[in-house]
């Protein structure tokens, strides 16, 4: 090791040389594997530069260009290892999710190492994927632990303090030192800093209380656990609060000055009757042939500016969050209910997308701009629905509406609604044209009482006057996502890749065993094929299992800087742009198409967003299937909660799924619980994986999804927000 591989501090000096310094330092022959501290040692690295060094290993680890062994030393990694992200389950084996890869690595029980679930880990792939399997591999190295907190139940022993983590998949107990317990007493919902983890299997955690959320059964304290175990912000720094404090509540002649000014136009606004940010009002005519149809978003980066204190929070937020009983949301209540609602009689800032429409769904033409709005209509669905599906009309609006803003107009209303529902049925018939996918699985709503329990589990019911909403917000979505690609601007995209040829395979073979086909061509799968294969199982005992298995196969939908097209929709371009209340993309869309229309983007701003997109698109995606996965939890544990009442109850259910160690059941109500195979008392049942069935060995009775079944409430986790069924058994 002859080289100089001094470290050099000078200021102009790239990261890229430094990374590259270390690069080479790995790739010396003569070098031999150090700890991080030994090579920064080494390399002379300034105390002051230490953070910046270590930034830069991490980063070698993460990409795989290096790894970690087990005694902590930096290595050169080969081609066979991967970085990712470590999915343990309940049964012990595990799989590590690759970002860009098709598949998962499997995992063995047996080679997690001491990985935890949501670990950044390196895998050495051992066996590549074949025949249907999956990868395998095992683990060689942790980059980042995935889990500094967690949240769980307090127990005092004798000397010191135990919690058991909430998240089933963390089965690990954290013990507290006497010091360290914050006052926790036993069953105390806390929030615990993981000091250390353990370096073999037979060490414990240690950690500490940070906070005492409440008593197990104190109202509200179920929620909030999972809030702070998936690290969702919920309170805003004080910084941020000041700076909302400052926003103005109302729009001044400068502010509206250069702006299309649409005031004249009837403008409403459709949402739930709860809603309280209306991002998004619409004005429509119908001129000839041609429907203009105006989609209005408000204009939030009016007043989140890049860089401040709001617009940071937000970016750490990335997106709002719905639980039952409340919303976290990504931008202070000030504004985001306030001058950024699209309030009823109220001048409000937008940033809008006029389209030109023809009849047969095509946008022949579009302008987007600044403008000025006054929604003369906050409207329901529920209200829209019945005065155009049910047919009330007029009278029901009258009821509705009795303070008229704009005098007697109540026919016009009513025109005007119908004019959208036309509208709708025009864009949706163009999209299924194309080939479009509708997966429209029930939603389960949830109602709760005044201490959080849940007294009511239903189907949320969809109109066509949500559709009607969605309809036009897609057809914005589609257009400003096409400007921007044909102008090669740094962008942000929705991505829905095509689903790999091995899951289209897989499904196409379990949609032959029902006697359907899957056209495949070129070892791909056209969105079209999928819509007809959908659309032909409709009202068939095995439309549940094909829609869920098809939903399955689809990759994950994402944001990236690259217009990949969303296969689902059948749309070439597609972005999002239509919420910039909850959704941080959709705000760093809206800035950069503002700074086009003044033409400030100038080639410093386009390299400083073709600088922070790519990362940022990434961290994007990540928050927003945080949110995602917090949601189903809240919507979990409220079932669950709600089931234990009717223990010792039987009910009517749907064959949702079927697995080697049960049969899952979905009530009416969107309720799910499962049969454990091992409660299957008349015979010995056979998983068949590739039809997704069960089937007995010596009386031939067969489960599969689709069959209806009675069922008997047997039992209900709180913990696990799980269900147990048992079958109720037909008379023989």
């Amino acid at each position: 090791m002859e080289k100089d591989y001094e470290y050099d501090d000078n200021n102009e000096k790239k990261l890229e040389e430094k990374k590259k310094l270390i690069e080479e330092l790995l790739e010396d022959k003569k070098y031999k594997p150090m700890t991080m501290r030994e090579m920064a040692g080494f390399m002379q690295v300034p105390k002051e530069e230490r953070k910046e060094f270590n930034d830069i290993i991490y980063g070698l680890l993460g990409s795989g260009k290096a790894l970690i062994d087990k005694r902590g030393h930096i290595k050169k990694a080969g081609s066979d290892v991967k970085v990712g992200r470590f999915m343990a389950t309940k049964k012990g084996f595990a799989f590590v999710r690759v970002e860009g890869e098709t598949q998962d690595v499997f995992v063995e029980s047996d080679n997690t190492a001491n990985a935890y679930d949501s670990d950044i880990v390196q895998v050495k792939i051992i066996r590549e994927a074949e025949n249907g399997y999956k990868p395998e591999g095992v683990i060689t190295g942790i980059v980042e632990r995935g889990h500094s907190v967690v949240v769980g139940t307090f127990t005092a022993l004798s000397s010191r303090g135990v919690v058991k983590s909430d998240d089933s998949r963390f089965t690990e107990p954290v013990y507290i030192g006497k010091n360290d317990t914050c006052g926790a007493v036993s069953g105390h919902k806390v929030v615990v800093e993981i000091l250390k983890y353990p370096d073999t299997l037979n060490e414990e955690f240690k950690g500490k209380v940070i906070e005492i959320l409440g008593h197990i059964n104190d109202p509200g304290v179920d929620i909030l656990s999972i809030v702070r175990a998936y690290g969702i912000p919920d309170e805003y720094p004080e910084e941020v609060l000041a700076e909302a404090e400052k926003t103005p509540e109302i729009i001044t002649e400068d502010d509206i000055r250069n702006r299309k000014d649409v005031r004249d136009l009837l403008t409403v606004t459709i949402d739930g009757e709860d809603a309280k940010d209306l991002d998004d009002a619409i004005t429509l005519e119908k001129e000839g042939g041609y429907y203009h149809l105006g989609v209005h978003i408000a204009d939030v980066s009016e007043y989140v500016k890049e860089g401040s204190n709001i617009d940071k929070e937000a970016l750490k937020r990335g997106t709002s969050c719905y639980l039952t009983d409340r919303v976290i949301p990504m931008i202070p209540h000030r504004l985001s209910n306030g001058i950024c609602s699209l309030n009823q009689g109220e001048d409000r800032l937008t940033l809008s997308v006029f389209m030109d429409i023809n009849e047969k769904g095509e946008i022949v033409s579009h302008e987007i701009s600044e403008a000025v709005i006054r929604v003369n209509r906050r409207m329901s669905y529920t209200a829209v629905k019945k005065i155009v599906e049910e047919d009330m009309g007029v009278d029901y609006f009258r009821e509705f509406e009795p303070d008229r803003l704009e005098g007697e107009r109540d026919e016009e209303f009513v025109t005007f609604f119908k004019l959208m529902y036309e509208l709708k049925d025009i864009l949706h018939k163009a999209r299924q044209k194309d080939g479009s996918i509708d997966f429209d699985f029930p939603e389960g709503k949830i109602t709760l009482n005044e201490e959080g329990f849940p007294i009511e589990v239903d189907i949320y019911e969809r109109s066509e006057a949500n559709r009607v909403i969605e309809e036009f917000m897609l057809a914005a979505n589609k257009c400003v996502a096409e400007d921007y690609f044909w102008q090669e601007l740094p962008f942000v995209f929705r991505s829905h890749e095509t689903p790999s040829m091995e899951k289209c395979c897989e499904l196409a073979s379990l949609v032959e065993g029902f006697g359907y086909r899957l056209r495949l061509k070129d070892e791909s799968v056209h969105p079209k094929e999928i819509q007809k294969l959908l659309q032909s199982i409709e009202g068939k005992p095995e439309e549940g299992l094909i829609s869920m298995i098809t939903l399955r196969s689809m990759k994950q939908a994402r944001y990236t800087v690259e217009c990949n097209g969303h296969f689902g929709l059948a749309f070439k371009y597609y972005c999002h742009f239509t919420s910039p209340i909850r959704r941080y993309p959709d705000l760093q869309i809206h800035r950069i198409i503002k700074e086009n229309l003044h033409g400030e983007l100038t080639s410093k701003r386009i390299n400083h967003y073709e600088k922070i997109l790519p990362d940022e698109v990434v961290r994007l995606s990540e928050l927003e299937r945080r949110a995602d996965e917090a949601e189903r939890e809240v919507m979990k544990l409220k079932k669950a909660q709600y089931m234990e009442q009717f223990i010792g109850d039987e009910f009517e259910g749907t064959v949702s799924g079927v697995t080697g160690w049960g049969i899952y059941v979905t009530l009416p109500n969107t309720v799910e619980g499962m049969i454990s195979l091992a409660t299957l008392y008349d015979d010995y049942y056979e998983y068949i994986e590739e039809s997704h069935m069960l089937v007995g060995a010596d009386f031939g009775r067969v489960y599969r999804p689709g069959d209806k079944l009675k069922v008997k409430v047997s039992a209900v986790n709180i913990d696990l927000r799980t269900i147990d069924f048992t079958l109720v058994q037909e008379e023989k």
